[in-house]
């Protein structure tokens, strides 16, 4: 599905400096404007920050220094912000209720909404992720693959306008993962996903950006960014496999 950009600015990142009380310098002065329908890699070798990043776009961390804005209004830390959903890199710390259906209800019910309006939400997202049948199960009873789905549906059933995925294809198998990036690429809003899993990011991202050492490195075209091989081997990250150039054998 074609992506459908707009002139709307959803997430806006200025000079964001932070540090952990024994870490210092985990980020250090990012800066980053995401426009609404787009969808963006964030790729880099671990300890490079990106799950931090993410953590104060959501306002569980407090910025050293720096601003951070999310359709217009500015991030607070510890601010309940149901315009911004992250899923998490184990679906394990975010499925905890006794049922599929109470998992994915307990976003909605704590905005305050009717309960048929929860109820119109729940099952929206459920059937968005193909996991209608599992609202009655509970989740520690699931494949990892259904757990994933589910996680997205507990996220989506929020009606965010922004989501963020950490490591969304961590643990997944071959079907699953397929399934995964379905879902995403017929995605219409605005995504962030920060993954190792570089041919994921290249079949679903519009935008890539390459964060090492806490600092924005690179920013731009998926191929033109992991396809080059100085640009990769830098930041130690290998070019995906369906970028490298395969010989074919000679016949004859």
């Amino acid at each position: 599905m074609p992506i459908e950009k707009t002139n709307e600015l959803v997430l806006e990142i200025s000079g964001l400096h932070f540090s952990y009380p024994d870490k210092p310098g985990v980020l250090e002065a990012i800066n980053l404007r995401v426009m609404a329908g787009e969808r963006l890699g964030l790729i880099g070798p671990n300890g490079a920050g990106k799950t931090t990043l993410f953590l104060q776009v959501c306002g569980v961390l407090r910025p050293s220094a720096g601003e951070i804005t999310v359709l217009g209004k500015p991030v607070l830390n510890g601010d309940f912000r149901p315009e911004v959903g992250l899923v998490f890199q184990n679906p394990d710390d975010q499925l905890f209720c006794p049922s599929v259906h109470d998992d994915v209800a307990f976003g909605p019910r704590n905005m305050g909404l009717s309960k048929e309006e929860v109820e119109v939400r729940v099952k929206e997202a459920l059937s968005a992720v193909g996991c209608s049948e599992l609202a009655g199960r509970p989740a520690h009873h699931l494949s990892e693959g259904e757990k994933r789905m589910v996680s997205i549906a507990v996220i989506l059933a929020m009606r965010p306008g922004l989501v963020i995925y950490d490591e969304p294809s961590a643990n997944l198998d071959i079907r699953s993962r397929r399934r995964l990036i379905s879902l995403l690429q017929s995605s219409a809003g605005t995504i962030l996903i920060a993954s190792h899993d570089l041919e994921l990011i290249l079949e679903v991202c519009s935008r890539v950006v390459l964060l090492d050492g806490g600092r924005v490195v690179a920013d731009g075209n998926p191929h033109d960014i992991m396809g080059n091989d100085d640009l990769m081997t830098a930041h130690g990250q290998e070019k995906p496999h369906s970028l490298v150039p395969h010989r074919i054998p000679h016949q004859g």
